[in-house]
This record gives C-alpha cells, sequence and structure tokens, in this order.
C-alpha cells in the first residue's frame, strides 16, 4: 500500500525526506516532458533538411504530441488506480524514453510522427501520475516544498527548450534531442521502482464515453487552439474546432456527473479550494503562458534584438522562475493562500503592466529587473495555486483531482498562447500593422493579458482567511477563529 501523509508533523518526518525525493524524481521527469514540448522548434529546419520536407511540414510533428497529451491525460487516473501509480510511472518514463529513441532514429516525417504520439502517450500518463505519486508519499507538512519542486519544469521549459534545442542541433545534429533522454529516462525508472511504493489496483468498468467525449473534446480544443497561434489563421476552421472542442467537454461533463462508473471523479469540484485553483487559477495560467509566446517577439520585431538578445532576456525570466523557489514557505506562512494570491496576483498583473511601458529606449538593466521580478512572482504564484488545489482534498479523491488539474493546466496552456497571439492579432488590426507588429501593437496585448490577470484575483477574494492554513501553516486571524 502506498502510504498516506498524516496531519502530525511528528509522525511525518520520517516519510517527508522521501517525499522530496520522490518530488525531485517526478520534477526531473517533467522536465524531460515540458521540454519534449517546444526543445524542437529551432530544430525544425535541420529536421526538415534531414526528412527532405518543408520547415512548415514539421509543424505536424509537434501537434501531433500535444494531441496525444489531450487525448490520453483524461484515463490517466483510471490506470493508476487499476494497475498502480509506480507500475504506471515508471511504465509511462519506459514508454516516453523508448518513443524518444524512436523520434531520434526516424528516418521519415511519418516515422517521427508516430514516434511523436507514442511519446505524447507516455507524457499524458508520467504527468498527472506522477503528481498523484508526489501527493500520496508527501505529508502535508511538506506539500508546500513538494509542489514547488514539481512546478518549476513547467515554467522553465518554454522558456529553455528553443535556445536548447537549437544549441543541440548545431553543435550536434538534432537527433540528440531525443537521445539525450535515454540515460535520464533509465535512472527515473530505476529511482521510481526503488523509491515509490505501490497500491493494488482496484477493478472498475473503464468508462469508454467519457473517455472519448473528454479526449476527443480536449484535443479538438487544443488544436483549434494551437492553429490560432501560428498566422495566417484559418478563423473558421480553427474556431470550429475550438468551440466544438469545447462542446465536446461540456457533454463530457455531464456524462462524468450521470454515470455509474466515470472515468474522472468529479467530486474535488465540491472543494472550495479546488474549485478556486481550478477556475481563477487557469486565468492566471492563461495570463502567464502568453508570456513565452509575446516576450521574444516584442524584443525581435518591436525593439529590434537580436536572437541572443531576446534570449538572454528570457534567461532572466528563468533566473526569477529558480531565485523565487526558497521562499515559497517563508511566504505563504507569512501571508497565507488567500493572502498570497491576492498580493501576489498583484504583482503579477502588474509585471505584465510594466511592459506596456517597455520601449527600444528603455535602460536595459530596468527590463532585466522587470524580468527577473516578474518570474519571481510567476513562480510564486504557480506553487500557489497548484498546491491549494491539493490542500483539502481526500485521500479518495486525490486521482480524481490530479486528472482534472492536469486537463484544466494542459489546457490553460494553449489557451494562453493563443490568447497572446490574438490579442496581437487584434492590435495589429487596429492599428492597421497587419503581419508588420510594432510597439503599440505588443502594448495593447500585453494591456489585454493584464485585465485577465487582474480578473484571475476575483475568485481569489471569495477564498476564507484560513483556507489552507494546515499546509501553508499561516495562523489563523483572531476574526478567523471567532
Amino acid at each position: 500500500m502506498t502510504s498516506q501523509p498524516t496531519d502530525n508533523p511528528a509522525q511525518d518526518v520520517g516519510s517527508a525526506h522521501r517525499g522530496r525525493l520522490i518530488s525531485f524524481l517526478v520534477a526531473a521527469a517533467f522536465f524531460m516532458e515540458n521540454l519534449d514540448a517546444t526543445v524542437i522548434t529551432t530544430a525544425v529546419p535541420a529536421m526538415a533538411q534531414s526528412f527532405g520536407v518543408l520547415p512548415v511540414n514539421l509543424s505536424i510533428g509537434i501537434s501531433a504530441y500535444l494531441l496525444a497529451l489531450a487525448v490520453f491525460i483524461p484515463m490517466s487516473g483510471w490506470v493508476a488506480d487499476r494497475f498502480g501509480p509506480r507500475s504506471v510511472f515508471a511504465g509511462a518514463v519506459l514508454l516516453f524514453t523508448l518513443a524518444s529513441v524512436a523520434c531520434g532514429l526516424s528516418q521519415s516525417l511519418p516515422m517521427f510522427v508516430a514516434a511523436r504520439v507514442v511519446q505524447g502517450i507516455g507524457g499524458a500518463l508520467m504527468v498527472p501520475v506522477g503528481r498523484l505519486v508526489v501527493l500520496r508519499s508527501t505529508p502535508k507538512s511538506g506539500l508546500v516544498k513538494a509542489i514547488a519542486t514539481i512546478t518549476w519544469p513547467g515554467l522553465a521549459a518554454p522558456v529553455l527548450g528553443p535556445p536548447l534545442g537549437g544549441w543541440i542541433a548545431s553543435t550536434w545534429s538534432w537527433h540528440w534531442i531525443f537521445l539525450l533522454n535515454v540515460p535520464l529516462g533509465a535512472v527515473a525508472i530505476v529511482l521510481a521502482l526503488r523509491w515509490i511504493d505501490d497500491a493494488p489496483g482496484k477493478a472498475r468498468p473503464f468508462d469508454w464515453i467519457g473517455f472519448a467525449a473528454s479526449g476527443v473534446g480536449l484535443a479538438a480544443l487544443m488544436y483549434g487552439l494551437e492553429l490560432m497561434s501560428h498566422a495566417p489563421i484559418d478563423w473558421v476552421f480553427a474556431g470550429a474546432l475550438a468551440v466544438g472542442g469545447a462542446a465536446s467537454l461540456v457533454f463530457a461533463l455531464w456524462h462524468l456527473r450521470r454515470t455509474a462508473h466515470p472515468l474522472v471523479d468529479l467530486s474535488p469540484f465540491s472543494v472550495q479550494t479546488f474549485r478556486v485553483s481550478i477556475f481563477g487559477g487557469s486565468l492566471f495560467r492563461v495570463a502567464i503562458g502568453s508570456a513565452p509566446f509575446l516576450l521574444p517577439l516584442m524584443f525581435q520585431l518591436a525593439f529590434g534584438f537580436s536572437m541572443v538578445a531576446s534570449g538572454f532576456m528570457m534567461l532572466a525570466l528563468f533566473a526569477g522562475n529558480l531565485g523565487m523557489k526558497p521562499a515559497t514557505s517563508f511566504v505563504m506562512r507569512r501571508l497565507g493562500f488567500k493572502g498570497t494570491l491576492l498580493i501576489n496576483g498583484f504583482l503579477v498583473a502588474l509585471g505584465f503592466a510594466a511592459c506596456v511601458a517597455f520601449s527600444a529606449s528603455t535602460p536595459l538593466a530596468v527590463m532585466v529587473a522587470v524580468m527577473v521580478l516578474s518570474g519571481m512572482c510567476r513562480s510564486m504564484q504557480f506553487t500557489a495555486i497548484n498546491t491549494l488545489a491539493f490542500c483539502d482534498t481526500t485521500p479518495g479523491q486525490t486521482s480524481g483531482a490530479t486528472t482534472l488539474f492536469s486537463m484544466a493546466q494542459q489546457a490553460s496552456a494553449g489557451v494562453g498562447i493563443a490568447f497572446g497571439a490574438i490579442g496581437l492579432s487584434i492590435a495589429e488590426r487596429f492599428t492597421g500593422h497587419a503581419g508588420a507588429p510594432e510597439v503599440q501593437d505588443f502594448r495593447i496585448a500585453f494591456g489585454l493579458v493584464t485585465v485577465v490577470a487582474l480578473l484571475a484575483l476575483v475568485d481569489a477574494l471569495a477564498l476564507p482567511k484560513d483556507a489552507g492554513n494546515r499546509v501553508s501553516r499561516h495562523p489563523a486571524s483572531a476574526s478567523a477563529k471567532a
């Protein structure tokens, strides 16, 4: 049986160290998965030449990976419950690693796309099941640090992926982008089998209708949003996909509430802290997810920065992400979840507002400082939102909660990129700079992102002052106790 964390710190001491080790293991696997979603973008020309196709044709390799993730994430909780989290997590890492080898050895575009689909299936199981493993192996007293540890790959990979992929492709060859996963995957599998306890499988029928409706819905929504992030945009086709996907997800929710054996347990939505992390938290993820799309374009197209200089600015954002990690527990103890989400959330919005004021004449030191501080606030907000989701869910709800959370995270990541692209497109139409965005276009786009970040604060206002205090260790106020 997988040991369940208790609420007694004295009893949690023995499991805290093990939980931290598992958190680092899962974070490493998450980084490998997140990195592969973005790392090939700068290696596309070299890969296209190797396959004898046009670079634009390689976009199907990126889309296939993301769509496989979207389709198979909803079934991750059922698979973990049926076969045990250790077996599924180790098996997912193995599948991901073998698919990486197939990607690196591909001799044609069809072979590469097929390997990317299998890689996406491995990632779809690896991410939510890995989070489930961390939650089940970490005592409540260590939840903030554990979530902070597994949060950073999602922040770091979009920033590091493109420059790292370009460097590997130019220094060695694009094949090594995927072959480097082999030693990482091998180590992860050995450690997973050694550190992670397993639980007996639970036999329950597989919900085929729920799988089809949720998987197809999430995939159609993600693909429609992905099409909106590339110019020229076929608004009718992309919009139809996104609307159709959203409708399928609505049907999936209707079905899951009524069937006797739902693929995904929806009971976590009855927990207020979980709802806030999903709904208000998704708005923050949309705002934050637009940054890796808008910032490099603004630096290069509007300010005339080189790719190296633009990459340096994004690394400043990444430095802020990492720099905040040691302080996350301290901040939450002082402010609590509600205070952290509101105060730090306002600072996130302020960071986007600062981007509105940027121009080519803004001193580089000022822009770097804003990037670092924005990265710190982004990291803090992600950790708070991600931890809040699991503060009050019961052990029986953990599997469903991790699946729902992963689905929302995947969807909001796609919406973030699409929202940045749509915001920039709207600005270009308004200013008449279609196809050639200038500084004012990016100012309008970042203004829209700022509004979304501020709207995300509304959901957090409804939280009680003592929300999640047993996890944050923030002392309840006298009025709250009364």
